[in-house]
């Protein structure tokens, strides 16, 4: 199966050597999106709610290159620097995705790209 590198218009610039997305067959397998503002290049604001907002709206931009919805998300995973903010975090993402909720794993990691509070990377299916 041949694979298809996605270049989104309106995304963040990548901070490394590494693809916006790649679509294989009726997978499209995203990259994990920091809270980069896609106009200045600069996290968002320093609170975890409007980090989480911020990585969403990226990746419905995403998302969008390919003209999927957040409901073809099938699976995420969102990347913690602290667990205590997994609530904040939550009600956020609730407000994004709202029925038929994708699979998801929560993980903290030591640290993420540019100092962000989260990361979240998702696959969707065509």
């Amino acid at each position: 199966m041949k694979k298809q590198v996605i270049r989104p218009a309106g995304a963040p610039a990548p901070v490394g050597p590494y693809s916006h997305a790649i679509r294989v067959g009726d997978l499209l397998f995203c990259s994990g999106q920091i809270p980069l503002d896609p106009a200045t290049g600069q996290l968002a604001g320093p609170d975890i709610q409007t980090q989480t907002t911020r990585v969403l709206e990226n990746v419905k931009t995403v998302l969008a290159a390919e003209n999927l919805k957040l409901s073809a998300v099938v699976k995420t995973t969102v990347f913690l620097t602290d667990l205590a903010d997994f609530g904040a975090m939550n009600e956020v993402y609730g407000r994004y995705f709202t029925a038929e909720f994708p699979a998801r794993s929560t993980v903290q990691v030591a640290a993420l790209p540019r100092g962000a509070r989260v990361e979240i990377e998702v696959v969707a299916h065509y």
